[in-house]
């Protein structure tokens, strides 16, 4: 690839535009997405114009603008260029994050295969998942470095997407056993009453946000069998009592709405060999008023463990639609 900078013409009140040669025409095509989406995505997100001249690229804009945009294209194409896919996800994730750098994503101790080169990659059946924020990039860093980790933030960052995607790839690459994946069957300010059913068909409903997850990296006749053979379980909070979880990914997802009594019982669960994770959303409290959330205990008393890890959220952090963050910080300005 090359870059060069044309002047304005003269008169013109444009800043000058930068010019970038992709020298594979077929890997240009995937680049710019159909109907040329991907570069409306690009232009929309960083404020500059975009217009393709035969295998060239001209960015026009400001000048940071276009210097960050010619930083986006080279690494997409690079990525085309390696084999891999483009997802409307992967541009995102180069916009948030830029290039990666040889030496970050190291972790204390030995370093693992996966941080090399600076970026992190989740391998499961279905996809490859990549963190699109910084945070979180160290949360799943934390999840393979840690025997105990928290991640704690707003509904649409990617707590609980990307932990069933690390226990999923633990479980592929023989690191654990079994997944276990639960969370407290607590109404989200609805009284649904009694529903119909055996035990499953009661608790399925409170359960599905991680029957989605689950879903997204294991084809869904591998899943069923999974869990027909329990070494995949998703089961209400209440049914871990009394239970000890070795050699597993543990998962506790909404854990804002487990109380201290419930948080210390499922903290106590865990084995040899297993690694468990604990997220939540504090702004999402359906507990009872007086009522205090677990998740606001165990923050308070196992932050000092410097064996456990924290990781924080924030609006930015959030990857679901635009308009998600957007609320979020209303919300957030109002309280």
């Amino acid at each position: 690839m090359t870059t060069s900078v044309q002047p304005p013409h003269p008169g013109s009140d444009l800043p000058a535009e930068r010019l970038v040669e992709f020298p594979d025409n077929r890997l240009l095509i995937d680049l710019c997405g159909e109907y040329d989406r991907n570069l409306a995505d690009i232009e929309d997100k960083l404020g500059v114009q975009i217009l393709r001249r035969g295998n060239q690229l001209a960015v026009i804009g400001e000048t940071v603008a276009t210097n960050e945009a010619i930083e986006v294209l080279t690494g997409l194409y690079e990525r085309l260029e390696a084999g891999r896919d483009l997802e409307q996800g992967d541009i995102d994730r180069q916009i948030r994050m830029g290039p990666a750098q040889e030496d970050e994503g190291t972790c204390d101790g030995d370093q693992l295969e996966m941080f090399k080169g600076g970026r992190v990659e989740i391998k499961t059946r279905k996809k490859l998942v990549e963190p699109r924020t910084e945070a979180q990039k160290s949360y799943v860093t934390s999840l393979f470095t840690h025997d105990l980790a928290f991640g704690i933030g707003p509904a649409g960052t990617g707590k609980t997407y990307l932990a069933v995607a690390v226990g999923v790839s633990m479980f592929l690459a023989g690191e654990v056993d079994r997944i276990i994946l639960s969370r407290p069957a607590v109404e989200a300010g609805e009284r649904l009453g009694f529903l119909p059913g055996d035990m499953k068909e009661k608790v399925d409903p409170y359960m599905q946000p991680l029957y989605d997850a689950l879903n997204d990296f294991l084809p869904g006749k591998q899943a069923a069998k999974l869990m027909e053979e329990k070494r995949i379980e998703i089961a209400p909070l209440a049914f871990m009592r009394g239970r000890t979880l070795s050699n597993a990914f543990v998962v506790l997802d909404e854990a804002q709405n487990a109380t201290s009594m419930q948080m210390k019982m499922f903290l106590t669960r865990l084995g040899e060999g297993s690694r468990m994770v604990i997220t939540g959303d504090r702004s999402q409290v359906d507990l009872p008023r007086g009522v205090t959330s677990g998740l606001h205990d165990a923050e308070r008393l196992l932050k000092p463990i410097d064996q456990i890890s924290f990781t924080y959220f924030t609006a930015r952090d959030v990857v679901r639609h635009p308009l998600v963050a957007a609320i979020i910080d209303a919300y957030d300005a109002d309280t």
